[in-house]
């Protein structure tokens, strides 16, 4: 029995469900889902996702059996519809759509009116009788394949972008929809010659040609740059594959009762309820997301244009919300003012809009608390862009009193955004590679798939034409960038590096400001203040009961708390991020550097590395020590009782020394020291490679005093704070040790430490010593370190390195070639972002086994900035760490990611 490849849907009856989604793709299997649920979508058929691996395996061939099922469907198909493909009286003209597994929106091609000829076009004419609409559907076709199927998209002369401007300049008109007969035969017999002048291939008159042609152009675009940059971005592998739909065509171009949008049920930015988004009367589904033409707003005007249309769209918009439980995101057709649906998808939005969706399903009855808190409703990560700053309202009004405001777009990506305009989407990817501090906004006059590279590296979007639907608004909700669209003012000379806003000129480079809420653009930058849940729990600024935004963030938090097994820490060293990260539900502190410290005290500190015998290092540490000693104790009260653990001194010594003449001159100075002693001093520290040389517990063990003093400080603060009350759980934490004696020579200079305070004050308590796991050796010989280590923590940022050979200090120039699937491919993910799981994962999988082989209750968690990756959190959770550890404002991604872990969600 052959295999089935294709599944028929139409007439309420489909072949597929919407749990066949790995088979039929997400469009694919909702399409069915639909029409079998009694909704209005045109009879076609879906080619499934084994047809792309396929496709793929054997050399862009097709499985022998799938040319008969395809004919067989579309036979299916012109009975349904009573017309038929390539007829010269009453011709059937199809779609062609791709359709992924997990939706990747506009990231892979579509081609539409296939079947159109120089025959067919003249019965279309004659049956819909209206010329006009028949060439505009022809033009579209000819525009269509010759891009996405004769490979002219991206090409630099832009053929069919000409010759439209051309025509319309000559006609007198700004828009397509205002092109007459004779206008529409000159763009179609301009395309013709265009296709034949560029690609040396006439278009192909045979419609069955077009379909086998535009299927191979969908199955082709899987494997774009665009389609693998997106993939690699949202972990989507690239062995799934897409499916292929082929429909019926409808018609929103037919005349003015006809119409074609997209639709979210909810708004996407911020999530209120209520149908909204972009349409336009007299036009097919491209010109709603490509900006060819100013688009309408369902929710202000469908309603009065198309009252009935209106009112049945809503109804599909709840039916279909009950039946997939979600948010959702619908493209429609109206012809002849009958609704159609030609897809529905659970929709993407912004991190505001997926707190607010997830709370309000909860409230509605569609979804349980358990659901709503899973990475289907709200991605982990997502959750940092409520903590994202807003521009502050004094500054924003000082800036439009001074004439700053340049115009007003359609807010499509909340929050706010300062940077430097980058035009091109290549200039905004080299300036990022090159600092990755770099704060761009990306100007254009509309953003498209192959733009995505440049919208990942900045920070906001900023389009001249498009809605609320257009490819900006949607890749930046699902990206969490701050956008707006529609900035109808803006004028952009590409070529010259230079926008022009109502008499305005601002080249690259200049800054700008926009505000993802309002839409409002500035010239210069605006100060910002905190968002409002930090104004609730950080500045104590905002009441909680006056921020409904607050109110959903903590409920979302309340439930994962339910659910949490993995313990979140943070990195702090001082009281105040400390207390800050408590705001956010930390539960102790994972890491404390302490030469951050030092810096503070800088003064002191060389002195200290200048002395050249252990008595007057000894002194100028004492110097130090009631600095250390105030520290720790603010930690240990901000704290309250959870555990704080302090890492020893790591860096190697020469990082606390000016490398440069007149520092040294300056440090002579404040030491009473030569500028030779201090230069000699410099050069004696110096390391060609110091990530691998003097530091970390190598530093204690040549120079115990070191240990010892910190020790002291520990403890004594401990101690103080102990007498006024409070609780104290000290955790000493060694860097660097890789073999067990060096962990036992410095855990004793520890012990006899605490052992001295202890004796000295008469108060006592308990208290942990361990170490940092960031070296390979350590991982292999985890089981032997535990014999003294009571606790480990991972050091990841050096563990990574140490493994990889690979120093995330100069990475930069090569790391974007790793992760490019379109060069090397070696890597998925930066492995400084996320966790290297097949290879540092393995060493920490190692080590947790051997280590609680030894020491059966040993805890273990990890320290580096992955521990705020919501990857490497559920990572970590699968390997049985205890806790991870993370900056403060990441403290809530890492408790919902731990949460999501713990449910297999």
């Amino acid at each position: 029995m052959s295999t089935k490849y294709v599944y028929f849907f139409g007439g309420g009856k489909a072949e597929g469900r919407a749990d066949m989604r790995d088979l039929l793709g997400g469009k694919g299997a909702n399409l069915h889902e639909m029409t079998t649920i009694g909704l209005p979508v045109p009879a076609g058929c879906t080619l499934s996702t084994d047809v792309c691996t396929y496709f793929y395996q054997h050399g862009r061939k097709y499985p022998p059996e799938l040319r008969d099922q395809v004919a067989d469907s579309i036979q299916r198909i012109e009975k349904g519809i009573g017309a038929k493909i390539g007829d010269s009286t009453n011709p059937l003209l199809l779609s062609c759509r791709s359709g992924a597994r997990e939706s990747m929106p506009g990231m892979m091609d579509t081609v539409l009116n296939i079947g159109l000829n120089d025959t067919t076009v003249k019965a279309l004419a004659k049956q819909s009788g209206n010329e006009r609409f028949a060439l505009d559907s022809y033009r579209r076709l000819l525009l269509m394949y010759g891009e996405v199927v004769m490979g002219l998209k991206g090409h630099p002369d832009e053929p069919f972008d000409h010759i439209l401007h051309e025509v319309k300049k000559a006609k007198g008109v700004k828009l397509d929809n205002e092109l007459d007969v004779d206008a529409l035969k000159t763009v179609i017999a301009r395309s013709k010659e265009a296709i034949r002048k560029y690609t040396g291939q006439d278009f192909p008159e045979n419609p069955m040609d077009q379909i086998w042609n535009a299927v191979g152009a969908v199955f082709g675009s899987w494997m774009s740059d665009r389609a693998m940059v997106y993939r690699r971005q949202y972990g989507i592998p690239d062995e799934w594959g897409t499916a292929c739909n082929v429909m019926a065509m409808v018609f929103g171009n037919l005349g003015d009762d006809c119409a074609t949008g997209v639709a979210l049920t909810r708004d996407g930015s911020l999530g209120t309820p209520g149908m909204c988004g972009d349409y336009l009367i007299n036009a097919q589904g491209e010109d709603v997301v490509n900006g060819s033409r100013p688009t309408k707003r369902i929710e202000e005007s469908l309603g009065k244009d198309m009252p009935e249309a209106f009112k049945e769209l809503v109804a599909v918009g709840h039916k279909l919300e009950k039946h997939y439980r979600n948010m959702q995101d619908i493209e429609f057709t109206i012809q002849r003012n009958k609704l159609y649906m030609l897809q529905t998808r659970n929709a993407k939005r912004t991190g505001f809009a997926a707190v607010r969706v997830a709370y309000d399903l909860v409230q509605e009855g569609l979804i349980t608390p358990d659901e709503a808190i899973s990475s289907k409703y709200i991605p982990a990560g997502d959750l940092s862009q409520l903590l994202q700053p807003l521009f502050d309202v004094d500054a924003k009004k000082a800036a439009s009193k001074a004439g700053k405001q340049l115009t007003k777009g359609i807010p499509a990506g909340p929050g706010a955004a300062t940077g430097k305009i980058v035009f091109t989407p290549q200039k905004a990817e080299s300036l990022k590679q090159a600092n990755p501090k770099a704060s761009l906004i990306l100007v254009r006059k509309e953003t498209t798939p192959e733009d995505l590279r440049g919208m990942k590296a900045a920070l906001g979007i900023l389009t001249a034409v498009g809605g609320v639907s257009s490819h900006a608004a949607l890749v930046s909700r699902q990206m969490g960038k701050v956008c707006i669209v529609g900035a109808g003012d803006l004028d952009i000379d590409h070529a010259a590096g230079v926008m022009t806003v109502k008499g305005k000129k601002l080249k690259e480079g200049d800054d700008i400001s926009i505000d993802g809420f309002t839409g409002e653009v500035f010239s210069g930058p605006i100060a910002t203040k905190p968002s409002e849940v930090v104004q609730v729990l950080i500045k104590k600024e905002l009441a909680p009961e006056k921020s409904e935004t607050f109110r959903r963030y903590q409920q979302i938090m309340d439930w994962a708390e339910k659910h949490r097994k993995l313990g979140v820490r943070t990195n702090a060293d001082l009281p105040d991020q400390a207390a800050e990260a408590v705001a956010f539900g930390a539960e102790g502190i994972g890491l404390c550097r302490t030469e951050h410290m030092f810096f503070d005290h800088i003064a002191e500190m060389r002195e200290m590395i200048m002395a050249e015998t252990t008595e007057a290092r000894e002194k100028a540490l004492a110097k130090l020590l009631p600095f250390q000693r105030a520290d720790f104790a603010g930690l240990f009260q901000a704290m309250a009782g959870r555990p704080v653990t302090i890492r020893l001194l790591d860096p190697p010594l020469h990082e606390f020394l000016p490398q440069d003449a007149a520092g040294q001159k300056e440090m002579a100075k404040v030491l009473g020291e030569t500028v030779e002693d201090v230069a000699r001093r410099v050069h004696e520290l110096h390391e060609s490679n110091p990530m691998l040389g003097h530091r970390g517990c190598r530093l204690g063990i040549v120079y115990p005093e070191i240990t010892a003093m910190q020790a002291r400080a520990i403890f004594e603060a401990a101690v103080q704070v102990k007498k006024a009350g409070g609780e104290v759980h000290p955790e000493v934490m060694i860097p660097l040790a890789g073999f067990l004696k060096e962990l036992q020579n410095q855990e004793k200079i520890v012990r006899e430490t605490a052992a001295k305070v202890f004796a000295e004050t008469g108060v006592t308590m308990p208290y942990l010593v361990g170490t940092m796991i960031e070296v390979p050796r350590a991982a292999v010989t985890a089981g032997e370190i535990a014999k003294s280590a009571e606790f480990f923590s991972f050091g990841t940022n050096d563990l990574t390195q140490t493994t990889l050979g690979m120093s995330r200090d100069d990475y930069g120039p090569f790391i974007s070639v790793y992760t490019d699937p379109k060069k090397a491919d070696i890597l998925h993910a930066d492995p400084f972002a996320t966790i290297d799981q097949d290879g540092v994962g393995a060493l920490m999988k190692m080590a947790v086994e051997q280590g609680r082989a030894t020491r059966p209750t040993l805890k273990i968690g990890i320290c580096g900035e992955h521990g705020g990756d919501p990857d490497s959190v559920k990572f970590c959770h699968r390997i049985g760490l205890n806790y991870v550890s993370c900056s403060p404002f990441r403290v809530a991604v890492a408790r919902l990611a731990a949460a999501q872990a713990a449910m297999g969600k």
